[in-house]
């Protein structure tokens, strides 16, 4: 679809759920998709309650549902920044200290032997996060661990509580 933006909210929640948009005509749209998903109760991502780890007044922590390896964790931040560049320097400093401890946590739990941090903010709108991809010993090095094959999120409530224990 070109542009959402000429219709209301109600109509754009009836294309999602009649399968007419996807989140990337809403991006395309210039419609952040992580707020939108927020305000119309989880309509793009469904409910990730369940999947975070860490919260607070800033951020949100969670296991990426499809993710690309085993610990593969989400941080975003709460307010809307499109990318990194819009991050007042407090915030960004935070979200990256929060990240370094997650990713030692991540290492610890998962038995990974690195985890990767990237930042993908791109096209026309987009809410800043940060991606945590663990890689383990069997896995070679490298860029290719940013685009692995995607699977189905399992949950593992021994680990999740590991991790929600270590970031609280």
């Amino acid at each position: 679809m070109d542009n959402l933006k000429q219709f209301n909210n109600e109509e754009i929640i009836n294309f999602i759920k009649n399968g007419k948009v996807t989140v990337a005509d809403i991006v395309d749209s210039g419609i952040c998709p992580t707020c939108f998903d927020k305000k119309n109760n989880h309509i793009l991502y469904g409910d990730k309650t369940d999947k975070i780890i860490f919260e607070n007044d800033k951020f949100e922590c969670f296991l990426v549902g499809n993710p690309r390896a085993n610990g593969h964790t989400a941080i975003s931040t709460k307010e809307h920044y499109k990318d990194m560049m819009e991050i007042d320097d407090k915030t960004c400093k935070e979200i990256f200290i929060l990240a370094k401890k997650v990713m030692k946590a991540l290492k610890e739990i998962y038995k990974a032997e690195s985890v990767y941090l990237c930042t993908m903010c791109d096209g026309p709108m987009n809410h800043f996060h940060i991606q945590l991809i663990p890689r383990y010993s069997f896995e070679k090095r490298g860029a290719k661990n940013f685009v692995k094959p995607r699977f189905e999120y399992k949950e593992d409530r021994e680990k999740l509580q590991q991790l929600r224990k270590k970031l609280y």
